[in-house]
């Protein structure tokens, strides 16, 4: 019988910021699929595509790596409480986390700007959640005022902790498949995980253990998109609601990854991020969120453009699961309500309406 994954604290130990003995708050994360998508790599005319599924980790997001190291850290240092700002995945999280914890955790969303199966999981989590008259900036700066001044700790991905353990994916990647890819692209809200993927293939890098750091591609939306713009956006707009984000925190840091990695910010349209979306769960089988979509509709941008090399290896990391955001799934390609198709209880006649053959 195969070893049950322990979490990404105890698999990685040795190669994270943790003290010995530390108590570990963790609910199973990390471990989570690579799955070849042929399908995908034929539409962007590369060699091999494989998508990081973070869907696959405890409360539905890649957020969990991160915010094991943190509550465990927070709790270490004797926290009694958490606070984050959030549009949706970092509060399912960061509840669930302060839950199995023991500890008391604080959300602050935009008003009416998050899903409602985000927020059902931070509900479900026993989170004191408060609606903020602002965007996601505005949350992050009062999360991070209330945690310079009052007893509760930041796990945001402004915490280095949250990037600590978000680069366990990048140790995964390359356990995977034995070599680190020549791209890896992904989506980019908040620029943490693009910052924690750089961090993890260059410490990779450093011990001998790849010959080389991917190009980091990471993609945000076209209303949202402030690496693209060179500047901060006031007021973002994106049926993405993961990634509608205007002043990024770990913006220096991506701004790093980037130029190391020789990599590059692009932006791609709301209708190429549902589009893709589509296509993931239609043509690869794998359903997620429209935000996580965005890296994957960037790679097919780029390779309209010529910018993907036909020997190609490539990992998209897709970052959070479709049932965080059912809404677009339930829409047809014209923007029209998906609906059972009602049939009788003749097989021949639900034969007939399917095209079926008989034997």
């Amino acid at each position: 019988m195969a070893n049950q994954w322990r979490g990404v604290i105890t698999e990685y130990f040795d190669r994270l910021d943790i003290a010995p003995g530390t108590k570990i708050i963790t609910l199973g994360e990390g471990g989570t699929p690579l799955v070849h998508a042929p399908a995908l790599a034929k539409l962007v005319g590369a060699e091999e595509v494989w998508l990081k599924v973070e869907g696959m980790n405890p409360t539905g997001s890649f957020k969990d790596r991160g915010m094991t190291m943190a509550v465990t850290k927070a709790v270490a240092h004797g926290a009694k409480a958490v606070i984050c700002a959030s549009t949706g995945n970092t509060s399912a999280s960061a509840a669930a986390y302060a839950a199995a914890a023991g500890i008391k955790s604080v959300v602050l969303i935009p008003e009416g700007k998050i899903t409602l199966g985000k927020l059902a999981q931070a509900i479900a989590h026993k989170a004191s959640i408060l609606q903020v008259k602002g965007n996601f900036d505005d949350c992050l700066v009062l999360a991070r005022d209330l945690s310079e001044n009052y007893a509760v700790h930041l796990v945001n991905s402004v915490n280095p902790d949250r990037i600590e353990g978000q680069k366990t994916a990048s140790f995964e990647v390359v356990e995977s498949l034995g070599f680190a890819p020549d791209f890896h692209v992904m989506p980019v809200g908040n620029a943490g995980n693009y910052s924690a993927y750089f961090k993890g293939y260059l410490e990779e890098f450093n011990e001998g253990i790849i010959k080389a750091v991917p190009k980091l591609w990471g993609f945000q939306a076209e209303g949202s998109a402030p690496f693209v713009a060179g500047h901060p956006i006031e007021n973002p707009e994106t049926i993405a609601t993961a990634i509608r984000i205007g002043n990024p925190a770990s913006w220096d840091l991506a701004l790093s990854a980037q130029e190391c990695s020789q990599g590059e910010f692009g932006a791609v349209s709301d209708a190429e991020i549902l589009s893709m979306h589509r296509f993931l769960s239609n043509e690869v089988g794998v359903f997620v969120e429209p935000s996580s979509a965005t890296g994957a509709a960037g790679l097919f941008k780029n390779s309209k453009l010529g910018k993907v090399p036909a020997g190609a290896k490539i990992v998209v990391t897709v970052t959070g699961h479709g049932l965080k955001d059912v809404g677009w799934a339930l829409k047809d390609e014209n923007g029209n309500e998906v609906s059972p198709t009602s049939c009788s209880k003749d097989a021949a006649e639900v034969a007939e309406l399917l095209g079926l053959e008989k034997n």
